[in-house]
């Protein structure tokens, strides 16, 4: 496990590496980021990228979806994976929306958790992004990374990954780290083929250190 100084030393490179690491959904409120996250679950965002532009200029609101038939919102995101279950869970959402919170998102995360097809990942992210509360979503990319360079242990949980980098990444520094860390896992530190060999963090890394040695 990395220590409190070689952590540091990974945050200041993720931030030198990637200093506009940033949300890459397209949206323009915390509404249409909501539902952008919610299609992302087992999708990249490039994909979602390109159904959104077309499905938020037809729904701005919670009313445009529930007023709907759900098999035309099933077609008009039929290209994103699971779009069936996630078409239900969008119409599901935007009518708690009107019933419990005046058709707007809640700021809070004990209250976004309970919005359907909203897990603790899309809390994070929605009131990281759309409403600046320090928090950090772990996905599929800072899970990895957090595993690779040792902050995380292999067997941890998601939610246990995100409790260590909460207890060892400063408050104020929780939204930007997570950000960087999508960005280095997404574009650096890949899921096949990372970019060991030419890794600024190689010589913390026993992972790359690890993989370098086999292609070797």
């Amino acid at each position: 496990m990395l220590t409190k100084a070689q952590i540091r030393r990974v945050l200041d490179t993720m931030g030198e590496m990637f200093p506009d690491a940033h949300c890459e959904l397209n949206h323009s409120n915390p509404f249409e980021l909501t539902i952008a996250v919610l299609l992302s679950a087992q999708c990249t965002d490039a994909l979602v990228n390109k159904v959104t532009p077309h499905l938020f200029a037809k729904y701005k609101t919670p009313h445009d979806y529930v007023n709907v038939p759900l098999e035309e919102l099933e077609q008009d995101i039929h290209s994103i994976g699971l779009f069936r279950n996630k078409a239900k869970n969008i119409q599901k959402l935007c009518r708690l929306l009107l019933e419990d919170y005046n058709g707007e998102i809640p700021r809070d995360h004990a209250e976004l958790v309970k919005l359907p097809g909203v897990g603790r990942k899309t809390a994070n992210v929605v009131v990281s992004t759309a409403f600046g509360v320090p928090a950090i979503a772990v996905d599929t990319h800072v899970e990895r990374v957090s595993k690779r360079l040792g902050i995380a242990r292999w067997k941890d949980t998601p939610l246990q990954v995100e409790e260590t980098l909460m207890k060892k990444v400063p408050r104020d520094e929780w939204s930007a780290t997570h950000h960087r860390m999508i960005f280095f896992g997404r574009y650096h530190c890949k899921a096949q083929n990372p970019q060991c060999q030419v890794c600024p963090l190689l010589d913390l890394c026993r992972e790359g250190q690890k993989r370098l040695k086999i292609k070797e």
